[in-house]
């Protein structure tokens, strides 16, 4: 891949992120991604028995785990949360053109492999289950659990209300005010968190990744991801053997519990999903702790 041009946030604008103490580490080299630096935090013991790898979607970053990584590392375990390119304190191309599905889900598991990270939980909602739901059938031996929130698998057969919804606002405001959002997607969110979301992007060169990814989302048959995504599907419906948990958020407008319900069957999961009625899109934010432990619970039981 040649040099891509891309913007940096000047790590300033990260200065007093509420309840977020965790130094990032950085990656410049990952195979095919040179000259690009993706920003994780990395925290527990290197050696630890388990991996928590949460993968965040848009327009967040790895902020959007800070409840539940501390209760993840109480049980001993590594937890790795890496920012997205384009998100967070990662390098953010500045050509719209440059984010592609394939170039996030390579980006991803060159991580995975430039960590060596191995018997991993999957953590994932948003964009970070379209993309890192797509990664286990070719990374098998790495993964044993997973943790689903409000997320899907766009296999191409159409969108829904609530999406062309989100994908219209971004259509007439593409440089909206990330802040704002946050705080009407979250009832209650604190103006120090909704600012910590629109931290990583100072201004609207830094924002092409938050611009895009609405119309990445594969909602027509030959969308690039459709392929590979729909493989997903019978990969974790047949071939998975790990254990499971998911949690909806049933206030979502975007990814309803509907979809939810379907992905529940999709991933051949049996277990019952926790339903949290006034929860939405983003689960993590004001309920990230109760679905961080009772996932843990229920692994525990079996």
């Amino acid at each position: 891949m040649s040099q891509i041009e891309a913007m940096r946030t000047p790590e300033d604008s990260f200065a007093n992120l509420p309840d977020f103490p965790w130094t990032p580490h950085y990656q410049d080299r990952l195979a095919g991604y040179d000259g690009l630096r993706m920003a994780y935090i990395d925290e527990g013991p290197r050696d630890a028995d388990r991996v928590f790898l949460c993968l965040h979607g848009q327009p967040s970053w790895s902020f959007l785990y800070r409840h539940m990584i501390p209760v993840f590392l109480a049980t001993g375990a590594r937890v790795v949360a890496p920012d997205l390119f384009g998100f967070g304190r990662s390098d953010k191309p500045v050509a719209d053109e440059i984010y592609t599905f394939d170039f996030h889900r390579q980006s991803l598991m060159a991580f995975i492999d430039k960590l060596d990270l191995k018997k991993v939980t999957l953590v994932v909602q948003d964009w970070g289950g379209l993309l890192g739901l797509t990664i286990p059938q070719d990374m098998a031996d790495r993964f044993d659990r997973l943790l689903v929130m409000n997320t899907v698998l766009a296999l191409g057969g159409g969108s829904s209300e609530g999406f062309d919804a989100w994908r219209d606002f971004h259509k007439r405001k593409p440089d909206y005010d990330i802040a704002a959002l946050f705080h009407r997607y979250i009832p209650g969110i604190s103006d120090a968190a909704a600012k910590a979301y629109a931290a990583p992007f100072p201004d609207a060169r830094y924002r092409a990744g938050v611009r895009r990814f609405p119309f990445l989302v594969m909602t027509e048959p030959d969308m690039e991801g459709v392929e590979v995504s729909r493989r997903a599907a019978g990969w974790w419906a047949k071939d998975w053997r790990g254990d499971s948990f998911m949690a909806v958020g049933a206030a979502d407008l975007l990814i309803t519990p509907r979809l939810m319900e379907r992905m529940h069957s999709i991933l051949g999961m049996t277990r019952p999903p926790l339903v949290l009625p006034d929860a939405g899109h983003f689960i993590q934010e004001l309920h990230g702790a109760e679905v961080a432990r009772a996932a843990l619970a229920a692994w525990e039981e079996g």
